[in-house]
């Protein structure tokens, strides 16, 4: 008796492309590492990048008024930005699959706010992306509010073109593995700097717009609607997905490498100490953050959609 192999589905095969395009990524990852690490090392030894890294160390002195420590409302946002972005990606990747849903969505039209349009069905996993999304924005507003309103912002943005130097020499120190000397509580360096400054007023605005064309929410019709916005967004919402998850993991990574328990300490309970409290604090988000993305499934997804819509499959 002659067995046909079963042609795996295009899900399936999708999985399995994006899991050998994560082991070719981490591999080229260490590879370009060592070779930075080398570089930087030998680059250091010459007189003339000596020379460069004194005169520019790094960090440029925050302009006057700068508030110094970091306020217990950024901690909050600094877990809310988290939980969501890992939602956010975990929602992003099965959109990306190309499964068919494991159910859809219906709007209620009889509740409010009521409209005369049709109904437009969503797959589960589309409508909670875009809720997600939708607190993502809300979290973000309210930052960037906060940001300007308690003079937070000028911790984030350059106001001197000196931090262009300083962050090449930051960059050279950290591939060197020699840190660069900084108090975060005080002040950022300059490729910190940098990093923040394009992840909140570039990255998540691009976030953001892109999104929002490849939304439900877009116009079908009309000159909005047009096949190239979409094709672009698409070229770029998913790409900048992907520096985020870079951002995060360089992140942490430096977290954990330039003094723990003091920026644990810093970025969760707003306090310029070393103890343990700031690791609890964070150990307890992350377990939030994994148990949240363990829930985060049909059956029970589907239930929560159910409040305020129809839900079929």
């Amino acid at each position: 008796m002659t067995v046909t192999p079963t042609k795996p589905s295009r899900a399936a095969e999708w999985w399995r492309v994006q899991r050998r395009r994560v082991l070719w990524g981490v591999a080229i990852a260490v590879v370009a590492l060592v070779v930075a690490v080398v570089v930087a090392r030998l680059l250091r030894g010459l007189p003339a990048v000596e020379a460069f890294v004194a005169e520019y160390p790094g960090v440029v002195p925050p302009p006057e008024g700068t508030p110094v420590g970091i306020p217990a409302w950024l901690g909050w946002q600094h877990f809310l930005n988290a939980f969501f972005l890992a939602l956010l990606v975990k929602t992003g990747l099965e959109l990306r699959s190309k499964r068919r849903p494991p159910g859809f969505w219906t709007r209620d039209n009889t509740r409010w706010p009521r409209t005369t349009r049709a109904p437009r069905r969503l797959g589960i996993w589309l409508w909670f992306h875009l809720w997600l999304d939708a607190f993502w924005v809300l979290t973000g507003v309210s930052y960037v509010v906060l940001l300007f309103a308690t003079g937070q912002w000028l911790r984030i943005v350059p106001t001197d073109w000196a931090v262009v130097p300083n962050a090449i020499s930051a960059a050279l120190q950290y591939a060197s593995l020699d840190w660069p000397t900084e108090d975060s509580w005080v002040v950022y360096n300059s490729l910190q700097q940098l990093a923040y400054f394009t992840v909140v007023f570039i990255a998540a605005p691009l976030a953001l717009l892109t999104g929002l064309r490849l939304s439900s929410a877009w116009p079908v019709e009309g000159r909005l609607a047009s096949p190239s916005s979409e094709r672009l967004a698409r070229a770029i919402h998913y790409p900048v997905m992907l520096f985020f998850l870079a951002f995060t993991f360089v992140h942490v990574v430096l977290v954990f490498t330039t003094g723990a328990l003091r920026k644990l300490n810093q970025m969760y309970t707003a306090r310029d100490a070393d103890d343990w409290l700031g690791f609890a604090v964070f150990a307890l988000s992350v377990a939030v953050m994994a148990a949240a993305w363990v829930l985060a499934r049909p059956p029970l997804l589907k239930r929560i959609a159910a409040k305020s819509g129809r839900v079929q499959g």
